[in-house]
């Protein structure tokens, strides 16, 4: 039996996680929906005093902070939408399994695919996850934003630095890229870019608001090319900068160049492009 007093503290009814370093605020009711998870082992059956804490006091758990979001999905509503081109299934199944939602888990395992927006099923399973949307229910599979006709645009910001010699006719003797930076709604960046995106500039920032320090753990600019263009997106504008110094504020030395440039991508859905030529046939 528990006892009372400032001996045993019970827990508030708002609570903090530190999940992976990203920062989650969600009731106790949440985490104790499903009876005899990990969850609610740990914040029905333990005291605070109990269970690990960061520096700030917020309760820690040493798992993917990325995926959490979606375990805290299914315990609010015990279903579960995944985002379109979602290619973390498996690891998501892992994550449930941690945490003792067998049920979820079971749903992973068998999940269904809704191909409305004119993508044809692929037969290869991680096929089929880029071309459709990844749906866990128990009874009905619900469209993703995209394919409800809704629009997105991603900014992709490429920073670089290099060098030439004195004659300014050789090659650049090398070139670093410094960031390769996302400007966008913060739940579009995440569903194109999943764990390939670098969160800690902006950790707190929900969902639905727009970020433009998020960066890519990316080595190459091409790498985000490639990423957005298998999830459909079309690049429509773009736009570079440059600026010139010397090494040591002499001209006879070398230069140093430093350019940045932006790169402005557009997603629409299939309904959307023949709404449009409908339009403009008639």
């Amino acid at each position: 039996m528990a006892q009372s007093g400032s001996q045993s503290l019970p827990f508030p009814e708002i609570v903090e996680l530190n999940v992976g370093g990203q920062v989650y605020v969600t009731r106790l009711e949440t985490l104790t929906a499903v009876p005899k998870s990990l969850l609610w082992q740990k914040f029905s059956q333990c005291s605070p005093g109990d269970l690990p804490k960061d520096s700030k006091g917020r309760f820690f758990f040493d798992r993917d902070g990325f995926l959490f979001r979606y375990i805290l999905d299914y315990l609010r509503d015990s279903d579960l939408i995944l985002p379109d081109f979602f290619k973390e299934r498996r690891r998501l199944q892992k994550e449930a399994d941690f945490f003792l939602l067998h049920e979820l888990s079971r749903r992973l395992g068998a999940v269904k695919k809704d191909n409305s927006c004119g993508n044809e099923e692929s037969g290869d399973p991680d096929e089929a996850e880029l071309s459709s949307p990844a749906t866990v229910t128990s009874d009905r599979a619900v469209r993703s934003p995209f394919q409800e006709g809704r629009s997105g645009y991603i900014t992709v910001g490429y920073r670089g630095t290099y060098t030439i010699g004195r004659d300014s006719q050789t090659d650049a003797k090398f070139r670093r890229v410094a960031r390769i930076t996302v400007c966008s709604k913060i739940s579009l960046a995440k569903e194109v870019f999943g764990d390939t995106l670098n969160e800690s500039r902006d950790p707190d920032r929900p969902p639905d608001r727009y970020t433009s320090r998020y960066y890519l753990k990316y080595n190459f600019l091409e790498q985000a090319f490639d990423r957005l263009a298998e999830v459909g997106f079309h690049m429509v504008a773009c736009s570079s900068t440059g600026t010139c110094s010397y090494a040591s504020n002499d001209p006879n030395e070398d230069k140093i160049w430093t350019s940045y440039t932006e790169y402005v991508f557009f997603l629409y859905c299939l309904y959307m492009k023949l709404q449009i030529i409908k339009h403009e046939h008639y």
